[in-house]
């Protein structure tokens, strides 16, 4: 579906975090650029072994990034409104994608299309240093996860995880928590006491 402005509102609201972006260059630039994407609950977005062409804006709904070793999912996002989600690797580089995406609960999804978003990225200067902000944007945040991973225990990562994203609990299954925090699902259950006692 091809959206319009006021369906983009906090697309662009998150973008407007990196650079200044006029409301022409979003409407005759931005807009013209986007697909707006609706997945049933359990609907796979991204499979393993396809390219990823899709960069996602989360507008409504929870989806979940994941490999496949051993017959184990192995999580490795799980991101709600207002986030990207993508298998950027295979996104960039243009080979198949390690990953699987899926919709933990119906989602909405804004997004860019690899061919379109290189046209936005060549149209300005601006255009193009947002493209370079948002790219770092992502991998700061992957590189700071990825030392939480390693500094923190299991308890302090599940804790500052539920602090950032409290309602998080209610939306996705446990077994998929504990897989993301890399948490053992029966010491998970114990932490999930810690969050009761808080309140």
């Amino acid at each position: 579906m091809t959206p319009d402005l006021n369906d983009i509102e906090d697309f662009v609201s998150f973008l407007r975090q990196f650079v200044s972006l006029t409301p022409e260059e979003v409407k005759t630039i931005v807009l013209p650029a986007l697909q707006i994407r609706s997945f049933h609950k359990r609907e796979v977005i991204t499979r393993a072994g396809e390219i990823e062409d899709y960069m996602n804006f989360i507008k409504k709904g929870t989806l979940r990034k994941y490999y496949v070793q051993d017959k184990e999912e192995i999580i490795v996002q799980i991101s709600i409104e207002g986030h990207l989600i993508s298998s950027q690797e295979s996104f960039y580089t243009r080979t198949p994608s390690e990953y699987f995406i899926d919709a933990i609960e119906p989602s909405v999804v804004i997004s860019l299309q690899h061919d379109a978003l290189e046209k936005v990225f060549a149209s300005s200067h601006n255009l193009e240093r947002l493209g370079r902000k948002v790219t770092e944007h992502t991998m700061v945040l992957k590189d700071k996860w990825q030392l939480s991973l390693i500094r923190q225990t299991p308890r302090e990562r599940f804790l500052n995880f539920i602090e950032k994203n409290p309602e998080i609990l209610q939306r996705v299954p446990q077994k998929y928590l504990a897989s993301y925090l890399n948490i053992k699902p029966e010491t998970f259950s114990r932490f999930k006491h810690l969050t009761r006692q808080k309140h």
